[in-house]
């Protein structure tokens, strides 16, 4: 109320009507999300303990129920990095520009911002290394007109490939949200995307981390260094005694020294919600 005083009558009518259209709006977007949503500002001090500002979201399969932490920019959507690799094997994969995840791919010897990356590899040490210009190769292979189909059957953030085959995941306009990253994950995770049982399962297979106790995690981490500050992703499930916790996190990186807190903040909020 206090934001339309001074305004006359008329003025202060219309845009209280627009605050309530707002509202409404937001609510059903918010109620359109999962059966259940949960918003846990506590543990925004997860962020503020290790100096970084992001999102997490938890999104648990067998309650359809979202947990969101720092929920306007959980629904905001970033460019997704090499988050974007799981989809990409999907797609490689299916569209048949590559036998299988052993295949070796050339990184066609130019030098590279990381040395482990100059080197022909297959998808699954390319998916452990982050390694760009593999996936580049493979992008290339691929083609935009191919990649516009399958970002629609894998309802893949905005779907937007832009005009540049080897890029449009790393410099946009793909971007997705950490909602959307992680609804995707839980679907990869029970092999519900619109491919094959055998592509699905090779994409979940390479990002494997670890298993223990009955628990085990997949994941992906996702970095983007052409942004300022860099963007850093991480992306995945947990499966735990037959259940599955999709997950995703994004936080702004503006020292290189926050690069690894993508996976000790993730893994810290994954343990302070009762998963890890």
């Amino acid at each position: 109320m206090k934001l339309t005083r001074g305004l006359p009558l008329p003025t202060r009518r219309a845009a209280l009507g627009l605050s309530i259209g707002a509202i409404a709006t937001v609510a059903c977007g918010r109620n359109a999300l999962a059966a259940g949503l949960t918003e846990r500002a506590d543990l925004e001090a997860v962020f503020a303990e290790n100096s970084v500002v992001g999102t997490f979201v938890l999104y648990d399969v067998g309650s359809d129920h979202l947990t969101l932490v720092n929920g306007g920019r959980a629904q905001t959507r970033f460019v997704p990095a090499s988050t974007f690799k799981i989809a990409n094997t999907i797609i490689a994969l299916e569209t048949g520009v590559v036998k299988d995840e052993n295949e070796i791919i050339p990184y066609g010897g130019r030098p590279q911002p990381f040395k482990q990356w100059e080197k022909d590899m297959s998808m699954r040490e390319a998916i452990a290394l982050s390694a760009v210009p593999i996936y580049q190769e493979l992008a290339r292979r691929v083609g935009l007109e191919r990649y516009r189909e399958w970002l629609t059957r894998l309802d893949f953030g905005n779907r937007q490939t832009g005009t540049v085959v080897d890029a449009f995941w790393l410099d946009g306009p793909l971007e997705i949200s950490a909602v959307e990253e992680a609804r995707f994950a839980a679907r990869l995770a029970q092999q519900k995307l619109d491919a094959s049982n055998r592509s699905q399962s090779i994409a979940r297979d390479i990002i494997r981390l670890e298993s223990r106790d009955g628990i085990v995690l997949y994941g992906k981490t996702g970095w983007r260094f052409s942004s300022k500050p860099n963007l850093g992703w991480w992306t995945g499930w947990v499966e735990r005694n037959g259940s599955i916790a999709a997950f995703s996190l994004n936080i702004d990186m503006p020292a290189a020294s926050d690069i690894p807190k993508r996976v000790a903040v993730g893994k810290a909020m994954l343990a302070k919600l009762g998963i890890l």
